[in-house]
């Protein structure tokens, strides 16, 4: 049987979790050349209501392309955390906004809160990439791929003015991550 890793990117529409989806897709399929799958749904408001981005990632063809047992969650708002965490699997992982997500719900997962809209204003100065610094957390996190896929894929997405930008979003997420794994 092949191994299936799903993850979701959850949050307030607008703040590009949708598009940290896709990279995170295409680095699994393109760059490393595993199986990918890549899926979205957002409320009837563009802006601001719940939206999520799933991506499952597997070493063999994948037969059902909907996430069902999540095996990582990302939340950047309280709202997404309350509605896309109920299939977290036993034994998963649900990260955090730590400044939006006052209260992570709780079940047999583990829960992993950093400032990640605030790493992505304060330290690099725009809240933009807040999206990349969340995927860089995720990677690092999951290890679903290497961090140089992940970084080349983000490369790839953005245009060339972002490049610097983007790469240090995402590389921030990632050693945020580590530095609180220790």
């Amino acid at each position: 049987m092949s191994r299936r890793y799903e993850l979701r990117f959850s949050g307030a529409g607008g703040q590009g979790l949708i598009t940290a989806g896709i990279i995170l897709a295409e680095a699994a399929a393109i760059i490393e050349n595993q199986y990918a799958v890549q899926s979205q749904s957002y409320g009837p408001e563009a802006r601001g209501g719940a939206s999520k981005s799933e991506v499952i990632v597997s070493d063999g063809p994948i037969d059902y392309p909907k996430a069902t047992l999540v095996d990582a969650c990302l939340a950047l708002t309280q709202e997404a955390a309350d509605k896309y965490s109920d299939t977290i699997k036993s034994g998963g992982l649900l990260l955090v906004d730590e400044d939006f997500v006052k209260a992570p719900p709780q079940g047999d997962f583990k829960v992993v809160r950093l400032p990640i809209i605030n790493t992505a204003k304060n330290d690099l100065g725009r809240a933009i990439v807040a999206n990349v610094v969340a995927l860089g957390a995720m990677v690092a996190l999951t290890g679903v791929v290497r961090r140089e896929s992940g970084e080349e894929a983000v490369l790839r997405k953005v245009p060339a003015a972002f490049a610097e930008l983007n790469k240090k979003a995402y590389n921030a997420g990632y050693d945020r991550v580590k530095a609180l794994l220790g």
